[in-house]
C-alpha cells in the first residue's frame, strides 16, 4: 500500500462512516479502483476485505476520535454521570442526564453486539459480496427518496425546547439499537438505520444524528478491539507481516490522521445539512453507487 493509497482509503473511510451512505461498500469500490488486494488471489470482494481489514481497524480509530473530539462535552458529562453514581454527593442534575444518556447508548449498543458476535463468521461468508452489497445500497437510497415527504415533516415539526436525547426514553434506544442491527449486512449503512430509527421514536433530524455518532463510539469501538485481538493472536511475526504488507507505519499514520479530519469535517457538515434538508440527496448518491458498483462486476474490477 502506497501513501496515496492511504490518503484514499482514509478519506473514504472519515467521510461515509457518518453519512448513510455505507461505508463498507464506499470502501470495497475504492480499494477495487486502487487494485488493492488483487496480489492475495484476484479482484475478488473477500479477498480484497481480507486483506484490507487490518487497515480499515487502524483508520476506524480516526471516525472514532473525530466524534470523540467533537461531542467531549457529552462524553464529560457521561462520566460525571458514573462519578455521580458511586458518589452520589457528587451529583448534579447534568450528570444524571449524562448518565442516562450512557445508559441509553448502552441498551442501544447490545442487540448489534450480541447477534454481532452471534452471527459475524455466517455474515462474512453469507453476504459479503456484490450482490448482498448492491442491493443494500439500492434498497438503502430508495428507501430515503420515498421517505422524502416524512423526513420532510420531521424537520419542519416543533419539538419540546431542550436537550432532545434526554427525553429519549430506554424504549426508544432499544428500537434504535435493533434498528441498527440491519447495518450487519454491508452496504446497508449503521448511520442509516440509526438515523431512521432516532426519527421513527420521535428525536429531531440532528439529535437522531448526535445519537447515532454517540452509539458509533461503542460499536466501532467493539468491532475494532475484536478485529485487532485477531491480528494480535497471530504474535510479532504476524505483526511483522502486516506491517510489512502495509509499506511501514507512514500508511498507517498517513490514513490515521486523513480519516479524522475528514470524518470531523464529514460530521460537522451533516449535522448543519440535516437542519434544513431531507436525507433524499443520501439516496440518490446511493442509487448512484449501487450502479457503479454493478458495473463494476460487469466490467471485471471486482468479480461476481
Amino acid at each position: 500500500m502506497t501513501v496515496f493509497d492511504a490518503i484514499i482509503l482514509g478519506i473514504v473511510e472519515g467521510v461515509t462512516e457518518y453519512l448513510p451512505v455505507s461505508s463498507t461498500g464506499h470502501l470495497i469500490l475504492a480499494a477495487s479502483m486502487l487494485g488493492l488486494g488483487k496480489e492475495t488471489g484476484g479482484a475478488n470482494m473477500a479477498s480484497i476485505k481480507e486483506a484490507l481489514d487490518g487497515f480499515e481497524i487502524i483508520i476506524q480509530g480516526g471516525a472514532i476520535l473525530a466524534v470523540a473530539g467533537l461531542y467531549w462535552k457529552r462524553l464529560r458529562t457521561m462520566a460525571q454521570g458514573c462519578v455521580g453514581v458511586a458518589l452520589p454527593s457528587r451529583a448534579t442534575t447534568e450528570s444524571r442526564i449524562g448518565f442516562g444518556l450512557l445508559v441509553k447508548l448502552v441498551i442501544a449498543f447490545m442487540p448489534a453486539a450480541i447477534i454481532g458476535l452471534a452471527f459475524r463468521k455466517t455474515i462474512k461468508a453469507h453476504l459479503f459480496f456484490p450482490g448482498p452489497v448492491v442491493a443494500a445500497l439500492l434498497v438503502g437510497g430508495v428507501v430515503m427518496v420515498l421517505l422524502k415527504g416524512w423526513n420532510q415533516k420531521k424537520i419542519e415539526q416543533h419539538y419540546e425546547p431542550g436537550d432532545a436525547l434526554a427525553r429519549l426514553t430506554l424504549k426508544g434506544a432499544l428500537i434504535i439499537g435493533m434498528m441498527q442491527v440491519l447495518a450487519m449486512m454491508p452496504g446497508t449503512s449503521r448511520s442509516l438505520v440509526t438515523l431512521l430509527g432516532g426519527m421513527l421514536v420521535g428525536l429531531p433530524p440532528v439529535a437522531a444524528a448526535e445519537f447515532a455518532f454517540l452509539l458509533g463510539l461503542p460499536t466501532l469501538g467493539a468491532a475494532s478491539l475484536y478485529e485487532s485481538l485477531n491480528v494480535l493472536k497471530g504474535g510479532s511475526e504476524s505483526i511483522h507481516k502486516f506491517m510489512d504488507a502495509l509499506g511501514g507505519p507512514l500508511p498507517i499514520i498517513v490514513g490515521l490522521v486523513t480519516a479524522t479530519i475528514s470524518a470531523a469535517i464529514s460530521v460537522k457538515w451533516l449535522v448543519k445539512w440535516l437542519g434544513n434538508h431531507t436525507l433524499a440527496i443520501f439516496g440518490w448518491w446511493r442509487i448512484v453507487v449501487a450502479g457503479s458498483f454493478a458495473w463494476a462486476v460487469y466490467a471485471g474490477w471486482i468479480a461476481r
